[in-house]
């Protein structure tokens, strides 16, 4: 690594947002893409025990 040190190129245009500006819908649409992988993920889980379950041998 170098020791020299660089000058970063800060934008001074930047706007701040307040707490009260942000849309609930935002937090909606999260919720409900977290339900639905939620909900993905535990048919997955749900096949995948399925298959290992079709697969195990019961003759032992």
């Amino acid at each position: 690594m170098s020791a020299d040190k660089e000058q970063l190129d800060v934008e001074d245009d930047f706007i701040a947002v307040e707490a009260d500006d942000v849309e609930p819908v935002v937090v909606e649409t999260a919720k409900t893409n977290l339900s639905k992988r939620r909900t993905i993920d535990n048919l997955l889980e749900e096949r995948r025990l399925q298959k290992q379950l079709a697969d195990y041998d019961f003759d032992l």
